[in-house]
């Protein structure tokens, strides 16, 4: 009877098995880049060729046994699913590719869209791209974006900013989610420790964005937009070490409460390993222990109005300096040393009011305790955000409208808060209005006219206008000319990190204005689908920004200050830039850049051409996926022409770089359902910048020390030319070649 038993159970399962093949599996696809079904994904099972339909749903109907389905859409990565015989539903979720042309974004007109929809010029990167080359921090990570460049700005602590197009760190804006989290103080630090687990996309926009975004954004923004709860991994790690010695942890879980759905990240980054590969008794990069949470939650309500919070802490100790400096010879000047404690909290949210009505909040603070040698710095800051945000769709024009307010609260123990009468925190309130109109006049035309009013405490009003005019051809070839104006408020202490260090004297010739930019940018963008399935898609910008009342540190006037004014003459960011990005079926994907640019500043009928601002710079990467044995391999880079340094009068370093790449290679292995492991090169070719830093056996600059005599004037035997201990002299990273091995779990 058991027997009978079992054969009937046997005869039943296979019955089921057999109708499943015989009615089909349905095969589900959804795109990770905008968390939706993906409509016209090309599903193929052996003889078998069918699209998914609007919902993302395609039916095959697999011989018996165990099969192999090959699944590609544009714009994302292909990949295989092996159907078993019991199989009635699969689902499948495609990576975006990098820059993929169907992205929705949202940063260019503060609603989403398709980027090739958008009358703003925005690029989009995906959580694909930044898995290309595993970096850990966001900071690096930014130097495969075209037209931007991560510069370090001293050699010993390793502090930097994010440039677009030439321009410093501070013309940046970066946001998290929309809200502008990272900014003045925190831009030194503040970009270290965001997950990359919890990263959907990044999107950039370049050239100025103060209509809707304010003082910062002169030169573009950087907007972090963060994944949603809802189709976020239940479960992300990623685990990676490095043969110098740097471990990084990002861990990511997905959480459930009631009508609330949370994700929860953390990462960590710890490395303590001295390296002295040139030889002059300093670390080549800072050690570092650095540790961030990030949470957010989504909440379901009513007629789908949006309410979400997530919170940010940071805490990071970094230290930089003479191999034998220990934390014992802090702020002393016996062995030099730098060290930077971090403390940084951050919270962000928005709550829908209305259906047309959003209300949106952040507020941040930081913490900076540094020693730059004897010099102390202690800084702390507040910054509050919120916005009422309206918009609404009436025939054809899209408006949308805006109040923000910031209050901005600002203490350190630097000159730029001590007074003759005390010490006088800075205290800077912004309230503003901006209005916009996007019209679309018929299927090719579209418009958009836009303009801020904002009023600060410290400049009084300022009016920013900005126009947008798209003609699209049709769905592969889209021309857009854009136009518009920046402002930005100088905190002078809290932006430049040479001004804190105090290696040199800082000199404030007048009183310093608010700078202003005019900017003009002409995009053309397309792709083109080949015979073979693929997809060559290309983006070429041409860009022109003038600016009045910049202010520029001038390093060259006294090699011992830097002495701040604003120009009286002007400046010029202007340049081409263009891309090309190749989509195969067979899993070869490849993208090359290149940006030319010319930054300068007229003076006294004099033009000098702008320090950290290469003529010419590119990058690349070439991926291919190994079907077969389940190998995914990447190689990117990133070179740079010659570009203008900090050097000193009768510096015998060359004032100008001289070309580099960076070259990494990475192969990642799949192991199964959610695992794989990575091996990456990093800049396998090996280069080293040289002499970067002046002196650096002479840090204090000692009277009568080696290159001092004891009335403090240099020696002419051994210091004819007065150089004093400098380390602004960077044009690469200072870390050769280097292994990485790794692990990802996604459940």
């Amino acid at each position: 009877m058991k027997r009978v038993g079992l054969i009937a159970v046997w005869m039943l399962a296979a019955g089921l098995a057999a109708m499943a093949q015989q009615t089909g599996v349905v095969i589900r696809v959804w795109s990770d880049s905008v968390g939706q079904p993906l409509a016209g994904a090309t599903l193929q099972l052996g003889s078998q060729r069918s699209p998914t339909n609007a919902q993302g749903e395609a039916r095959l109907t697999p011989p018996a046994g165990r099969q192999r389905l090959l699944v590609s859409a544009v714009g994302h990565r292909p990949m295989e699913q092996w159907l078993q015989p019991a199989d009635t539903l699969v689902q499948l979720t495609l990576a975006a590719a990098a820059n993929a042309l169907q992205d929705v974004v949202v940063s260019g007109t503060l609603r989403p869209m398709r980027r090739l929809e958008s009358p703003i010029p925005v690029e989009s990167y995906s959580a694909t791209f930044l898995k290309q080359n595993p970096t850990p921090s966001l900071f690096e990570a930014m130097t495969l974006v075209n037209g931007i460049q991560p510069q370090l700005t001293c050699n010993v602590c390793n502090t930097g900013d994010i440039r677009i197009n030439g321009m410093e760190g501070p013309y940046t804006m970066v946001l998290i989610d929309g809200m502008p989290i990272v900014s003045s103080l925190s831009t030194v630090y503040g970009l270290s420790g965001i997950p990359p687990s919890m990263i959907k996309r990044i999107e950039v926009v370049k050239g100025p964005a103060s209509t809707l975004y304010g003082s910062e954004a002169v030169g573009g923004l950087i907007n972090i937009i963060t994944k949603d709860p809802l189709t976020a991994p239940r479960l992300a790690l990623d685990l990676n070490h490095s043969s110098m010695g740097e471990t990084t942890a990002d861990v990511s879980a997905r959480l459930r409460a009631g009508k609330a759905t949370g994700l929860l990240g953390l990462n960590g980054f710890f490395f303590n390993r001295s390296w002295d590969v040139n030889g002059d008794n300093f670390t080549d990069i800072t050690l570092q222990n650095r540790l961030s949470i990030f949470n957010k939650w989504d909440f379901e309500r009513r007629k789908n109005l949006p309410a979400s919070v997530a919170v940010r802490l940071l805490t990071e100790r970094r230290w930089g300096g003479e191999l034998q400096w220990q934390r014992k010879w802090l702020g002393g000047d016996s062995i030099y040393g730098e060290s930077i404690d971090t403390r940084r909290a951050e919270l962000i949210g928005n709550y829908g009011l209305q259906k047309n009505l959003l209300l949106e909040y952040s507020y941040n603070y930081h913490l900076q305790d540094s020693y730059y040698g004897p010099t102390w710095y202690k800084g702390h800051q507040h910054t509050a955000f919120a916005q009422l945000r309206w918009s609404k769709s009436i025939g054809r024009h899209q408006l949308l409208a805006g109040i923000p307010f910031r209050y901005l609260w600002y203490d350190d123990n630097t000159p730029a808060t001590q007074k003759p009468e005390g010490n006088k925190p800075s205290r800077q309130t912004m309230k503003a209005l901006y209005v916009q109109d996007e019209m679309r006049w018929n299927d090719r035309w579209t418009t958009l006219l836009g303009v801020r009013y904002e009023y600060t405490n410290l400049q009084g009003g300022v009016i920013a206008p900005r126009l947008a005019i798209k003609w699209q051809a049709n769905d592969h070839h889209t021309l857009r000319l854009s136009g518009g104006n920046g402002f930005r408020i100088v905190n002078l202490f809290t932006e430049d990190h040479a001004a804190l260090s105090g290696f040199r004297e800082v000199v404030i010739k007048n009183d310093l204005k608010p700078e202003r930019s005019w900017n003009a940018n002409l995009n053309y963008s397309g792709d083109v689908h080949l015979g073979t399935g693929g997809v060559l898609g290309w983006d070429a910008s041409a860009f022109y920004t003038w600016f009045s009342n910049k202010i520029i540190p001038d390093y060259d006037t006294d090699p011992q200050k830097i002495i701040y004014d604003n120009l009286e003459g002007y400046a010029v960011s202007k340049g081409l830039s263009g891309q090309l990005n190749l989509t195969l079926q067979n899993g070869l994907r490849a993208m090359a850049g290149i940006t030319w640019m010319d930054v300068y500043v007229v003076e006294n009928e004099q033009r000098t051409q702008q320090v950290y601002a290469p003529r010419w710079s590119g990058n690349y990467s070439l991926s291919y996926q190994l079907r077969r044995a389940s190998l995914l391999l990447d190689l990117t880079g990133r070179w740079n022409g010659p570009m203008r340094l900090p050097v000193v009068p009768g510096d015998f370093r060359p004032e100008y770089s001289p070309w580099y790449n960076l070259l990494n290679l990475q192969v990642t292995r799949k192991w199964g359902k959610g695992v794989e492991t990575y091996l990456a090169g990093k800049n396998l070719l090996n280069f080293l910048p040289r002499h970067p830093i002046l002196h650096p056996d002479d840090p204090f600059d000692r009277p009568g020390g080696r290159y001092w005599l004891a009335d403090g004037t240099p020696n002419p035997a051994t210091n004819p030319n007065g150089f004093t201990f400098d380390p602004t002299y960077n044009y690469a990273p200072m870390q050769g070649i280097r292994l990485l091995v790794g692990l990802r779990y996604t459940l």
